[in-house]
C-alpha cells in the first residue's frame, strides 16, 4: 500500500517556552529532519507549519495559522492524493520506520497506542479523514474526530511514543 505522510509542525511550544520544535537538535540533525526519515518510502511528504528551506515535501498552512492540530491536519489533507495517509507531530523522536510499518500492516485505520492513545501518531484512509473533518476544523478536538473513525490500536514498543512537550522532555532528547 503507497501513502503520503503528512507531518504537523506548527505548534507553539508553549511549555517549552515558544521554540520551533521541529528546528529542536536531535542526534545530528532535527526533529523535523528525524521525521522525514522515518516517512521517506512515502510517495508524497506534506509538511504543516512556517516553511523552511527543504525541497523535497509540499508546504501547507492551515487559515489563520495557530488553529489547532486539526485545522493543520485539513489544511495538510488538501494536498494528499494517496487513498492511506500517516499522520504525525513532529516532535516524536521515538518513531522509526518500522512504526510506520506497523501501522500500515492492518490495512484499516491505525493509532499508536502506549499508557494512551497517541493520536498523532497513525495511519488513515485518506476519504476517512476526510469525510471525519468538521466544516471548519480550528480549535476543534483533534481526538474527537479521529476516535469517531474507530482505529485499531497498534501497541507502541518502549520509547517509541516519547514526545518532547517539556524541559524535561527536551532534558531526555539531548541525554538520548
Amino acid at each position: 500500500m503507497t501513502y503520503a505522510a503528512i507531518i504537523l509542525t506548527g505548534g507553539k511550544g508553549e511549555r517549552l517556552g515558544g521554540v520551533d520544535k521541529a528546528a529542536l537538535s536531535y542526534r545530528d540533525a532535527t526533529l523535523l529532519d528525524h521525521v522525514l526519515s522515518v516517512v521517506d518510502d512515502a510517495e508524497q511528504i506534506i509538511v504543516v507549519g512556517p516553511e523552511k528551506d527543504l525541497t523535497g515535501v509540499t508546504w501547507a498552512r492551515e487559515d489563520p495559522p495557530g488553529g489547532g492540530p486539526l485545522a493543520g491536519l485539513a489544511a495538510g489533507l488538501r494536498h494528499v492524493r494517496a487513498e492511506w495517509v500517516a499522520v504525525l507531530a513532529v516532535d516524536q523522536p521515538g518513531l522509526t520506520r518500522d512504526t510506520i510499518a506497523r501501522l500500515r500492516e492492518p490495512g484499516r485505520n491505525a493509532v499508536l497506542k502506549d499508557d494512551r492513545t497517541q493520536w498523532l501518531i497513525g495511519v488513515w484512509n485518506t476519504a476517512d479523514l476526510r469525510g471525519a473533518l468538521p466544516e471548519d476544523p480550528r480549535n476543534q478536538p483533534l481526538r474527537k474526530t479521529l476516535q469517531r473513525l474507530g482505529p485499531v490500536e497498534v501497541s507502541a514498543l518502549p520509547g517509541e511514543a516519547r514526545d518532547v512537550d517539556t524541559p524535561d522532555d527536551l532534558g531526555t532528547l539531548h541525554a538520548g
